[in-house]
């Protein structure tokens, strides 16, 4: 039994990471081929729509969560009954809200040329841009239950391979379309249909691991109360997440133009793609923090708590390193060197307080593991709030650094003066032991790959990918060979016995921690 739990742990982590690398991968080489296919103004409009769309993920309301929470639960109990209710209610729910939004989108279509700095001759691209995305979006709302289920069955192989199929598909069709002269509503069209032709596929799949009948019948007022208690707290990180990390392309858009939208997503996506990579590794420690506080053993959450932000660190303190200082390389080689002036700076501001956020990306798990999310849930809905005055104050003076500053020192705010003193208060670790034991590592094994790469930066130009691809593998294999030293001396996630901690874990109902919720609009 152990072994089939292992083997099926290493299927779903496993899928996850490959499905991240084919999904970077992709990214990384269709992005600037659209961007020059497109043009600036024209690929400016493209991430705007998305950004706006993107905040339709707050009509998830926390729905998504609670799928995965109660399929795994009545799975695992074997209540066919209470599955296929909630099942049903979930469908049923989700299929108003699509209703809803294609409502919206409607009506944001009709005047979306209004309300941004849309260039006169797109107006019509971008409404029915809108259309297109918005449609979709509509649909997949209920179409999103299967992916859920498939989850809360703890079949995350089989989303990730189907994200893999649509994502190479996607791909092929929109360099195919691209090279015979076709635009952007045609690369719309296909980057919104492939995820629906995979939750079909996931549907069809669900169906065959788990039947569930289908029907009006089933649908039940107590499997929604159930669903919406359990996604209040949730539907708080939903706004948080759009505040925080989707407002910035409307605020550029409201405020500059499209054009402005393009220069700022390109330093912001390298960002995001580090952002990708930590947080698929951290999600494994929600599950794991919430064994061990459900059984009482805090001490086993501490050491979560620590080695798993000291694994975190271990990821993203070279990727910053590697950013800042290679940064204008790789935005040259990767889109052109006219973009530096522009995109190299928001890069930069916006990689230091990620790089403070996401070497505390497991603080936030062990908070959702615990069930105890809620006050941080609260500030970081505070913190997106002020990333938005921030922005609209700082934009007219600074252009898009004042964007990215909106976003930046708000982040650091939280991460530097609340998540370590609220973990403390909520696990009892000193926030100088935390910092000792979860970063000092990560930081001396780092410092060698800083010198390297300073010192490559100052006599040697990569002219092209593989040369720079080259010169990463050349400095990070230093790094590397520390990392090795760590592990095979157990000093890599090794926990000094924390001496004085005497706070007891509060007896009480185990908590129903929320997993992840998290709308991915594909750009």
């Amino acid at each position: 039994m152990l072994k089939l739990e292992k083997r099926q742990i290493l299927k779903n982590v496993g899928s996850s990471w490959f499905a991240l690398a084919i999904n970077v991968i992709v990214g990384i080489f269709l992005s600037p081929f659209i961007l020059h296919h497109l043009g600036d103004a024209a690929f400016g409009v493209w991430v705007l729509i998305f950004s706006v769309t993107g905040y339709y993920g707050l009509f998830d309301l926390g729905i998504r969560s609670s799928i995965i929470r109660y399929v795994s639960k009545y799975a695992a109990t074997d209540d066919r009954e209470k599955l296929t209710q909630f099942v049903n209610t979930a469908l049923f729910s989700y299929a108003g809200i699509g209703v809803v939004s294609m409502v919206l989108t409607t009506l944001l279509s009709s005047s979306v040329e209004k309300l941004f700095r849309i260039p006169a001759g797109m107006h019509t691209d971008a409404r029915l841009l809108l259309l297109i995305v918005g449609a979709s979006i509509s649909i997949s709302f209920p179409l999103g239950v299967f992916g859920g289920m498939l989850e809360g069955l703890q079949r995350f192989y089989i989303l990730n391979w189907t994200s893999i199929g649509a994502t190479l598909a996607r791909a092929a069709l929109i360099v195919y379309f691209l090279h015979r002269g076709y635009g952007l509503l045609t690369v719309a069209l296909i980057t919104v249909i492939m995820p629906i032709f995979s939750s079909i596929l996931r549907g069809i799949v669900v169906f065959r691991l788990c039947p569930v009948p289908l029907g009006p019948k089933y649908v039940d007022r107590d499997s929604f109360r159930h669903m919406a208690n359990y996604g209040g707290t949730t539907f708080l990180v939903i706004i948080s997440m759009n505040l925080r990390f989707r407002s910035d392309e409307l605020v550029l858009g409201a405020m500059m133009s499209t054009v402005a939208i393009t220069y700022f997503n390109i330093g912001a996506r390298i960002v995001d793609y580090a952002s990708q990579l930590i947080g698929s590794m951290a999600q494994v420690f929600v599950p794991m923090s919430s064994q061990s506080e459900a059984t009482g053993n805090l001490d086993r959450v501490r050491k979560i708590y620590i080695t798993g932000n000291r694994a975190c660190a271990f990821l993203i303190l070279p990727i910053t390193a590697i950013l800042i200082i290679l940064g204008k390389h790789i935005i040259r080689i990767w889109v052109g060197a006219r973009y530096i002036p522009h995109s190299y700076p928001v890069l930069v501001v916006m990689i230091i307080p990620f790089a403070l956020m996401l070497s505390q990306a497991a603080s936030g798990r062990v908070l959702f593991g615990m069930g105890k999310h809620q006050t941080w849930a609260a500030i970081t809905v505070i913190e997106g709030v002020a990333n938005i005055i921030l922005s609209i104050a700082l934009v007219p003076t600074l252009g898009i650094v004042g964007d990215a500053l909106g976003t930046a020192i708000p982040l650091s705010f939280t991460c530097i003066a609340f998540l370590p003193r609220h973990l403390k208060k909520q696990i009892g670790v000193p926030v100088g032991t935390f910092l000792r034991e979860a970063y000092t590592l990560p930081i001396l094994l780092t410092l060698p790959l800083v010198g390297v790469l300073w010192l490559a930066n100052r006599f040697f130009y990569p002219r092209h990918l593989i040369q720079l691809v080259l010169e990463v593998l050349v400095a990070s294999s230093i790094y590397g060979v520390g990392l090795l030293w760590a592990y095979r001396t157990n000093r890599a996630f090794h926990v000094a016995e924390i001496a004085g901690l005497t706070k007891p874990l509060p007896l009480e109902q185990p908590p129903e921690s929320v997993i992840a919720v998290e709308y991915q609009g594909e750009q």
